[in-house]
C-alpha cells in the first residue's frame, strides 16, 4: 500500500507514526485517504500536510493517548483547544468492541499488534470497494471486532481458568480473535502443531472475513452456485465435520483441489481459505505495484488471470529468496484448476458486490471449477 512521502520528501509506510527522516508526525488522513506529514495548528489540532488537502484533523483517540493506531478524524466543527478525547475514534477503531486487558503485560503490544492486522484487512476491503460497516452504518451485517483472552497468563503460561474458550471465529459479524494469536512465539508453536505453511494475524483477519462475506454475500442469494463450487455446506452439519477433521485428518488428495488442508474441513472453511487466498494475492500484488515491481496491472481492474499470472511470478521470485535466507515460502499454493475455479467465483463475488461487470455469471464460475 501506498507510495506515501512526507513533506520532507521521505517515503512513508502504512504503519508509520513518524518520519524517520525528519521527525514529523504521520497520520491517515481520511479527507485524501493517504497517510500524510500532520502539521500542528495553534488550537491544538492538526492540518493535512497534503498540499492538495489540508483538511483539519484530529488524531484518533487510539492514537493520541494509547499509540495504537495512526488514523485521524476530521475536525467537522473546530473547539478551541482542538483535544482529542478517548471517545474520538477513527473508523476503523471504532469497528472494535472488546480489547485485552491492558492491566496485563504484554497485552498492550499484542493489541498494536492486532490492530495494525486489522488496518491491513480494512485497507485492503476499502480498496477493493468491499462493503462492510458497523452497526451506525445501516449494512445488513454489521461488522465488529472482540480481542479476547482465555485466561490471565501470568507466569506466562497461556491457559484457561475457567470452562470457557475464546475461540478465533466468526458469528453474524462479530469477528473474535483470541489474543494469544498475537503471540508470536505462541502462534508458531500452533503454526508448527498444526502443520501450517503459514498462521499470521493478517491470515487469520482475512479467513475470518471470508466467513463475513459468504453471510453478506452468499446466504439466500446464491447458494446453488456455492454449493457447485464449495459443496454442501448443510450436509454434513458443521459440527460432524468438524469432527470428523479432528479425528481423520484432511482428504488425501487436497493439494489438487483446496487452497490448504482445513479447507477441507467444510464447505464454509474452504470458502474462507480461498477467500483469504484471494485477499492474499490482491494484497501482494498492490504492494509489489506501489513497490515498483509490478506495472501492469490494477486489482480493482485487472482479469483473474492476469492476477494469477503475475501472482505465480511473484511467488516464484519470493519463494526462492526466502530459501536463499531459509525463510519460508511466501507463496505455497499451488494452483490447481479446482482452486482457479473457486477463485474465480470469489473474482466475481467481489466484482458484483462492487457494482463492476462480471467476468461471468457467478454459475459460470461454478462450472469452472469443474
Amino acid at each position: 500500500m501506498g507510495p506515501f512521502a512526507c513533506t520532507c520528501g521521505n517515503r512513508l509506510f502504512i504503519d508509520n507514526t513518524q518520519c524517520v527522516a525528519c521527525g514529523a508526525e504521520v497520520g491517515w488522513c481520511p479527507a485524501c485517504r493517504t497517510l500524510t506529514t500532520l502539521i500542528p495548528t495553534p488550537a491544538g489540532g492538526w492540518t493535512c500536510g497534503n498540499d492538495a488537502c489540508h483538511a483539519p484533523l484530529l488524531k484518533c483517540g487510539n492514537y493520541a493517548l494509547e499509540h495504537i493506531c495512526n488514523r485521524c478524524v476530521l475536525l467537522v466543527n473546530e473547539s478551541p483547544d482542538g483535544a482529542p478525547t478517548a471517545d474520538t475514534l477513527c473508523d476503523y477503531c471504532q469497528l472494535t468492541e472488546v480489547i485485552p486487558d491492558l492491566s496485563i503485560e504484554g497485552n498492550r503490544q499484542r493489541w498494536y499488534e492486532l490492530e495494525t492486522a486489522k488496518r491491513r484487512l480494512l485497507l485492503l476491503l476499502d480498496q477493493l470497494g468491499l462493503p462492510y460497516g458497523g452497526a451506525a452504518s445501516g449494512i445488513a451485517l454489521p461488522l465488529s471486532f472482540d480481542f479476547k483472552a482465555d485466561a490471565i497468563p501470568a507466569d506466562g503460561v497461556w491457559k484457561m481458568m475457567s470452562d470457557e474458550r475464546v475461540y478465533t471465529g466468526h458469528q453474524d459479524g462479530k469477528i473474535t480473535i483470541n489474543v494469544r494469536e498475537a503471540d508470536v512465539v505462541e502462534r508458531e508453536k500452533l503454526r508448527v502443531d498444526l502443520n501450517e505453511a503459514h498462521r499470521t494475524l493478517c491470515g487469520h483477519f482475512r479467513h475470518e472475513i471470508g466467513h463475513y462475506y459468504w453471510q453478506l454475500l452468499v446466504a439466500g442469494r446464491c447458494e446453488p452456485e456455492f454449493k457447485a463450487v464449495f459443496g454442501d455446506h448443510e450436509q454434513p452439519p458443521y459440527d460432524e465435520a468438524l469432527n470428523r477433521y479432528y479425528q481423520n485428518g484432511p482428504l488425501p488428495d487436497w493439494e489438487t483441489r483446496f487452497v490448504s488442508a482445513y479447507a477441507t474441513m467444510h464447505p464454509w472453511e474452504n470458502f474462507a481459505e480461498t477467500f483469504a487466498l484471494y485477499l492474499d494475492m490482491a494484497a501482494v500484488l498492490d504492494t509489489a505495484i506501489h513497490a515498483g515491481i509490478v506495472s501492469n496491472i490494477d486489482v480493482r481492474q485487472s482479469s483473474l488471470e492476469e492476477m494469477i499470472v503475475e501472482y505465480q511470478k511473484l511467488g516464484v521470485a519470493a519463494n526462492e529468496l526466502n530459501r536463499s535466507m531459509g525463510l519460508t515460502d511466501l507463496v505455497p499454493e499451488v494452483l490447481s484448476e479446482g482452486i482457479r475455479g473457486k477463485l474465480a467465483f470469489i473474482h466475481n463475488l467481489v466484482r458484483f458486490a462492487t457494482g463492476r461487470e462480471l467476468e461471468q455469471p457467478v454459475a459460470s464460475a461454478a462450472a469452472a471449477s469443474g
